[in-house]
């Protein structure tokens, strides 16, 4: 694995160049626009903004819409293998945050079909209802120089994806009092 880690994490801004100053939203096409907006509603507490036949603009903070799901005539299933985005991620600040989502989820009988620990993150992914993956995460290093340096170990070469993890059973032990680092 070619690897271009250098001592510092640079932005932009630091590199000199000009690049955009934050992600703005994701825009989703789907079949099933009223299914999707009550599961994105759900998953992320997002409000809806903006909702018409053709299009629905959802958001949790201060963007104006952080998922546009979209519908229009001769939109086609997609097909498991094609090619495009994998999966949309969204950071919790804290496992608190993280593990309350997946108990209210639960509650609802929503629950992830996969939960990993990647390294720089615990995450669980769940499925929208057009089959595409959503990923909820926590960050594992408190700082970028933290994981910078965990990545120089060698560690996420050897093993990129992660291991497999029963999130409520870290759960379960965070909750007894153990330290998030172990």
């Amino acid at each position: 694995t070619q690897n271009y880690l250098t001592d510092h994490y640079a932005t932009a801004q630091e590199r000199g160049v000009i690049a955009p100053n934050s992600f703005a939203h994701a825009a989703i096409k789907t079949t099933r626009l009223d299914e999707m907006a009550e599961w994105y509603s759900k998953v992320l507490n997002a409000e809806i903004i903006f909702r018409s036949p053709m299009i629905c603009f959802m958001s949790y903070d201060h963007e104006h819409h952080r998922i546009a799901l979209v519908t229009m005539p001769g939109l086609t299933e997609r097909v498991p293998s094609a090619v495009g985005v994998d999966h949309l991620s969204f950071t919790y600040r804290n496992l608190e945050e993280l593990m309350a989502t997946f108990y209210r989820l639960k509650e609802d009988g929503m629950e992830p079909f996969w939960t990993i620990l990647h390294g720089p993150t615990l995450s669980m992914y769940y499925r929208d209802p057009d089959g595409s993956s959503v990923e909820l995460q926590v960050d594992c290093f408190e700082t970028v120089e933290e994981l910078m340096d965990w990545f120089k170990t060698g560690a996420y070469d050897e093993n990129p994806i992660g291991i497999k993890v029963d999130i409520e059973d870290i759960f379960e032990r965070y909750k007894a009092g153990q330290a998030v680092s172990e």
